[in-house]
Formats: C-alpha cells, sequence, structure tokens
C-alpha cells in the first residue's frame, strides 16, 4: 500500500465531505476509493471514519491521522519544491485566489504582464466571491477584501475600496435623491447575496437608526445583475466601489449618501507564514503589489467622483 496515495485520498474524502465527492476531485471510481481507505483503517487497526448515506464524519483517531497527514505531504510538498528548484528560481505552478469581478478587473490583467516576464511559471487563478482556506485548497496566495481573521496567515496591504451607495439619474429624477439614510425607506432597493463581504446598509457612526435598507423591489444572486439594475433605473443598491468605475465616470450611476459611508475595505495579498516561501510566490507578491497599489489609486472612489463631477 502507498501510504502517501492512502493519506492523499483520505484527506480528498474529508475535505469533500463523501466518499464520493472525494472521487469526483480525485476522477477516481468510488470503489477504489472506498477501498483505499478501507485498506488504510486495515493496516492502522482502527476506524478513521463513520461512513453515512451521505457524508463521512472522523473518529477521534481519524482527526489525529487526519492533522498528522496533512503536515506530512505539506512536508513532502515542501521537499519536492526544493528539489525541483522552486526556491532558487521563479518557476513551478502558482495557485491565486481572488473576488470574481476584483480578479477579473484587476489581478487577471496584471497576472498577464507577469506570465509574460515569468516564462517558467504557470498560473491557476481561482476566482470565487467567498474566503477559502489557502492550505486546504492548496492555494498559494490570495487576495482579500477585508479585515484578516486568520492570523496564521501573513498579509501586505495594497490599497482600500469602498461601499458606494448608488442610482441612475433616471431613476433619481422619477424618486428624487435621497439626502438622509432614513429616506432610503421610501425608495426601490436592489440587493444581493453570496459575497463574503457583502455590502451592508449601515452608515458611518452606526446606531440603529441609521442600519436602514430601502424596500427590496429585486433580489439578485450576483454583483454585476445588480449593477446592471441600478443602470436599468430599477431602485438603489449598494456595491463595493471597484465594482462600478466605469459607470461612475460615465454618469450611468450617481453615487448617494457620501458623508455617510463607512470606513473603506482593506485589499490585502495572504499568504501561509509557515515555511519558507517559494521563489516564485514571492516573485508575485513582488510583481503584483506596487502595480495593484497604482490601480487602486487610480480607480480610488474620491477620484472617480471627482473625475466624473470635472
Amino acid at each position: 500500500m502507498d501510504r502517501f496515495d492512502a493519506m492523499s485520498v483520505l484527506l480528498a474524502v474529508i475535505e469533500e465531505g463523501s466518499l464520493s465527492a472525494g472521487a469526483r476531485r480525485l476522477r477516481a471510481p468510488l470503489t477504489t476509493v472506498s477501498r483505499k481507505v478501507a485498506d488504510l483503517e486495515q493496516h492502522l487497526g482502527t476506524r478513521l471514519i463513520v461512513r453515512t448515506s451521505r457524508r463521512v464524519a472522523l473518529t477521534d483517531a481519524g482527526r489525529d491521522y487526519v492533522a498528522a497527514s496533512r503536515r506530512i505531504l505539506e512536508q513532502v510538498v515542501e521537499a519536492e519544491r526544493a528539489a525541483a528548484g522552486e526556491y532558487s528560481e521563479p518557476r513551478g505552478e502558482l495557485s491565486v485566489t481572488a473576488p470574481v469581478v476584483f480578479g477579473r478587473r484587476h489581478v487577471l490583467p496584471v497576472a498577464a504582464e507577469f506570465l509574460a516576464e515569468y516564462a517558467k511559471i504557470d498560473l491557476r487563478l481561482f476566482l470565487i466571491d467567498r474566503h477559502v482556506n489557502l492550505l486546504e485548497e492548496h492555494l498559494d496566495i490570495g487576495v482579500r477584501l477585508g479585515h484578516l481573521e486568520d492570523s496564521s496567515l501573513m498579509a501586505t496591504r495594497v490599497g482600500e475600496v469602498r461601499r458606494v451607495i448608488c442610482a441612475s439619474p433616471d431613476y433619481l429624477a422619477r424618486h428624487g435623491r435621497p439626502a438622509v439614510p432614513e429616506d432610503l425607506r421610501e425608495h426601490d432597493g436592489i440587493t444581493f447575496k453570496g459575497f463574503s463581504t457583502s455590502p451592508e446598509w449601515r452608515y458611518r457612526r452606526d446606531t440603529a437608526a441609521l442600519s436602514v435598507e430601502p424596500r427590496t423591489r429585486l433580489a439578485v444572486n450576483s454583483t454585476e445583475a445588480a449593477v446592471d439594475a441600478a443602470v436599468a433605473g430599477l431602485g438603489v443598491a449598494r456595491v463595493l466601489s471597484y465594482q462600478i468605475v466605469d459607470e461612475l465616470r460615465s454618469g450611468a450611476l450617481v453615487p448617494l449618501l457620501e458623508a455617510f459611508a463607512p470606513e473603506p475595505i482593506p485589499v490585502q495579498l495572504v499568504y501561509a507564514g509557515q515555511g519558507q516561501l517559494p521563489v516564485k510566490a514571492r516573485s508575485f507578491l513582488d510583481w503584483v503589489a506596487p502595480r495593484l497599489r497604482a490601480r487602486l489609486d487610480h480607480a480610488a472612489f474620491g477620484r472617480i467622483v471627482q473625475t466624473q463631477k470635472t
């Protein structure tokens, strides 16, 4: 039995939540995955997981074994990277995650320039609107919008974004412009869910009285749909500043209640703090950080509004 392979199979099953999901991730037959887990349990002489019709759960022994397996496999990966020269020259596969719209508008253009400069690095860009665990998902670097909650991660701040309440000129002509947050109760709202830093209808110097939302006329599950609906004049939306740079500059959307805006949200590059950082990851951080700072400074909310007014 290949114990490293068996450990990898077990981790895939646990991280995916079931034998069948683990088999899909590994692109292996379910019978093969089930047999390898059973062989590992027989080799160890103890049960590692409790199988149910839908999910698997770890036993106490399984929990300890999975934690140890994860450490061992990470050390193997580190050793292979060192042997392959990833700590002496920028080379190999680099995995990066970022929010969908931010990644498409800001990370991807910079990443394309990075790949042109570093021919021996292959980039895997994972765009998703949630914070993922870098170690569990085997990701090297993450772009995070929001304050850092995981103390085991290192962070490099590259800028900030703001929450912006906005509506189209056509909507404001028909419904009037709110002067204070309380006025939003009389307005139609466009709301959406699904982003870990989803805009909240809260304001600077938050109090219960200032936690005001418009009545929801349209609810969507993507930022792009919320922006499109606001441009179409369907109501007031609250989004993040980088998501509506073009719409603010063109005048398709108008910012509202700027004096009540909450504190900005930091944008950070994060990476695991344990172990030596591969040269490919350090090269990416050194390349991307100043370029993202420049892009975010250029797209700063205050400058957008100033450009719009002039």
